[in-house]
């Protein structure tokens, strides 16, 4: 355990590498104490908020538009913030894990804005110190490498804190762990705000897995403390928040009203909303999905959710984001390579012809085909001036229905593999890795974890073969477990640990009574508790 002796009330589990001395500063754990001190009590109000509201779906309950907020929807008048400098053609953004390697290639992608995914990095200082040198015009270095990777100054940087509902239990303050979001957001912002206001641009930020309007205000009051904490004005910070979560998409004209003068546009973050819409109601058949492959952008709720998205933004004028290319070039095969990119081409011209201002890809050589779309179709640096004249109405983001899907064993075995390779490799440090050719982070693992806690809670028929199916008993999903181990070849200490975590999440007594919150909070206290002593240090920050 580490502390400052000036600073007694915050305590760093581990110690701190001198490297990273810099980061976890006196003046900047004193900013973090002043945002914990402020906000947790509010934050800790709204995750118990969360689970009332679970309970109430569960007893029956249904989201619609809320009634309370009638009068924010239905003012014409208001309307978001401005695009702030180096935001106002957001056509192509990459986005991914923060480690250097990704780091370097996203800035020298020729995209014009970087998300830097906190989401999927455990090593808290060594992302902060990599991001922290980029602003300041310095060289980026591996961890442990002597050499050094120079980086493009011209990208747009945003930051992708952690959602609200993690903590890090690494750094403790009043003996209590900081959350995660704040903890993110707090060390980015002291450290760089300053230096990216004299560059120009600002300090900008993407908000995930917001659930409820109050969640933005929120952030709100930190974005408006801690600029007046820097003297900084306010309105500086920008915020781009993900509509990933079922709940929000009821709430988009609120989540932009309550961040207004801070507010950058929404962004559809597809497969977490997904996740999100099987983890709030799972628990009703009339809700099951089938194979993860089965639904796409033009499955009803996913299309209305989308259609919506977009109409909201460009009435409240702030940018409409559309969603990610997960797509991986594939060198070693032409013909699979070729179906990849027609892919990624099918899924911005969609985005493009809809009216998105913008796109994602994770891989740097899917830039200039996602560019080519967006300037043959996108008249200008973005859509604001499109206005949809289609309202959707709240039914339309509850419709699940798809003509012809089913539920396969193939699908079930898929969603196994996924989500064994991505708690293995979220054990060993990095939340975003490449399956199938596809660059997958917690998102995809999401789906399919609660996909077989949905299927297995409904004994749902499996086709096995043309003429055979059998129903998802909690013996034949084991037996299904124990051979995708095997054929994975999972034998390392993290490779058994997340049969064993995934197998919890599938078949203990609180998974039968409701589906658990999130794969990395039940993964969370192996690498607090687990990690060996040796690397148990502030690079797990």
């Amino acid at each position: 355990m580490s502390s400052i002796s000036s600073l007694p009330r915050i305590q760093i589990k581990g110690t701190i590498k001198q490297e990273y001395k810099n980061i976890l500063t006196e003046n900047a754990c004193s900013f973090l104490i002043f945002l914990h001190s402020a906000f947790e009590p509010e934050r800790r109000k709204l995750m118990d908020s969360r689970e009332l509201l679970l309970q109430k779906i569960n007893s029956g309950w249904r989201p619609t538009f809320p009634t309370e907020t009638e009068y924010i929807r239905n003012d014409p008048i208001w309307v978001g913030a401005s695009p702030a400098p180096g935001l106002i053609d957001r056509r192509v953004e990459i986005t991914g894990p923060v480690d250097c390697k990704m780091i370097i290639n996203a800035l020298n992608s020729g995209a014009t804005q970087f998300m830097a995914d906190f989401e999927g990095q455990l090593k808290r200082c060594y992302v902060q110190k990599n991001i922290s040198d980029h602003p300041k015009r310095k060289d980026i270095q591996a961890e442990g490498q002597s050499r050094h990777s120079s980086c493009s100054v011209n990208i747009v940087f945003y930051c992708r804190p952690r959602g609200w509902h993690l903590v890090e239990k690494h750094v403790l303050i009043d003996d209590q762990p900081i959350s995660a979001s704040i903890f993110d957001f707090g060390l980015f912002f002291f450290h760089n705000a300053q230096t990216l206001i004299q560059s120009g641009v600002g300090p900008y930020f993407y908000l995930p897995k917001i659930e409820h309007y109050l969640e933005a205000r929120l952030w709100n009051s930190i974005f408006n403390a801690s600029q007046d904490y820097l003297a900084i004005p306010r309105g500086t910070i920008r915020a781009t928040v993900l509509i990933e979560t079922i709940l929000a998409s009821f709430q988009m004209e609120e989540i932009i009203y309550e961040l207004r003068s801070h507010s950058s546009g929404l962004n559809c973050g597809r497969w977490d909303y997904i996740f999100s819409f099987i983890k709030k109601f799972g628990a009703f058949k009339e809700f099951l999905l089938p194979d993860r492959s089965q639904v796409t952008m033009s499955t009803p709720f996913m299309s209305a959710y989308t259609n919506h998205l977009i109409y909201v933004c460009h009435k409240r004028q702030v940018h409409a984001m559309g969603g990610m290319a997960a797509q991986i070039p594939i060198k070693s095969n032409a013909e699979l390579n070729d179906k990849a990119l027609n892919k990624v081409r099918d899924d911005k011209l969609r985005e493009v012809l809809a009216g998105h201002d913008g796109t994602w890809v994770a891989h740097p050589d899917l830039i200039q085909i996602a560019k080519e779309i967006f300037d043959s179709n996108m008249q200008g640096p973005n859509q604001l001036h499109v206005k949809p004249s289609l309202s959707i109405r709240p039914g339309q983001l509850l419709d699940v229905s798809i003509p012809g899907s089913e539920v396969t064993l193939s699908g079930v075995k898929d969603n196994i593999a996924v989500c064994l390779l991505y708690m293995e490799s979220w054990l060993n440090g990095s939340g975003c890795i490449p399956i199938n050719h596809l660059m997958e982070d917690a998102a995809t693992a999401e789906i399919a974890r609660t996909q077989l806690w949905q299927w297995l809670r409904h004994s749902v028929s499996v086709k096995l073969s043309s003429n055979s199916c059998a129903r998802l008993t909690k013996d034949l999903l084991m037996q299904y477990l124990k051979d995708v181990s095997s054929e994975l070849k999972l034998t390392s200490s993290t490779g058994v640990l997340a049969q064993t975590r995934l197998a919890q999440l599938l078949f203990s007594t609180d998974a039968e009574s409701k589906c658990p919150e999130f794969l990395t909070s039940a993964c969370y206290d192996d690498i607090v508790r687990y990690v060996p002593s040796a690397t148990l240090n502030a690079s797990k920050l």
